[in-house]
């Protein structure tokens, strides 16, 4: 049956095609709900799915990087003059093509500031081994401070308000991403769990707390879910 070879691979090609094309247009844009699970007035709430990478402390702006032997200031990584020469914490979830890719108000309170910068060309968040290892192995590792944490697309929300301390989440993008959704802007009012933005495929959201009386509940290479698992609580 020499015809059934090339019917068997048309037939892969078809299969593939079409998991391909519901993972691009139908699984990326999923919008399940999200309850926080907790309603603590003094709750973080995760903005993103996906697994910590880092919980870092910083001070007078700048986190210590052993992988680049130099000190990173917040501003590289937010670009806004807000986090210059303050203190707290901050921490890292990067985002699979597993997981869902809106993200959300870790608080409740005002959108004080809210900046998106280009990149001319987003660099790769991992490499194939990398990926690998987190997002089919789900074993984590610490990606501060790499190439494309300064450099690719991102967009910026700082929140203010509800007695927490002030909150920026910064969506990064990764290679293959299109653009971010911004879809809360400079003086809008949120409740916590409200959405931020929508990145395509994989990704990292950054959270930056200005507070050093933090009690953190996640724990390095834990899966969060974006509006729903507690990360820490205010003091």
């Amino acid at each position: 049956m020499p015809w059934l070879i090339p019917l068997l691979a048309v037939v892969v090609v078809l299969v593939l095609t079409t998991l391909y094309l519901l993972n691009r247009f139908v699984w990326f844009y999923r919008d399940p709900v999200r309850i926080p699970e907790s309603t603590e007035a003094n709750a973080i709430i995760s903005p993103a799915d996906g697994q910590v990478v880092y919980i870092k402390k910083f001070e007078d702006g700048a986190v210590y990087s052993e992988k680049l032997g130099r000190r990173i200031e917040l501003t590289e990584i937010a670009e806004l003059p807000q986090t210059a020469g303050r203190s707290g914490w901050i921490i890292g979830m990067y985002m699979s093509p597993f997981d869902v890719h809106f993200n959300y108000a870790p608080v409740a309170g005002t959108v004080t500031a809210q900046r998106y910068t280009k990149a001319d060309a987003n660099l790769p968040m991992v490499d194939l081994s990398e990926y690998i290892r987190i997002a089919f192995l789900r074993k984590p590792f610490d990606n501060f401070a790499a190439a494309f944490h300064l450099e690719n697309e991102r967009n910026t929300v700082v929140i203010q308000g509800g007695g927490a301390p002030d909150i920026a989440v910064v969506e990064i993008a990764d290679k293959f991403v299109n653009k971010i959704d911004i879809l809360a802007t400079d003086g809008d009012t949120l409740k916590i769990g409200d959405k931020l933005g929508f990145i395509k495929r994989g990704s990292q959201v950054d959270v930056i707390i200005f507070s050093d009386d933090i009690e953190w509940v996640a724990k390095f290479g834990q899966q969060t879910y974006g509006g729903q698992t507690l990360l820490a609580r205010w003091k």
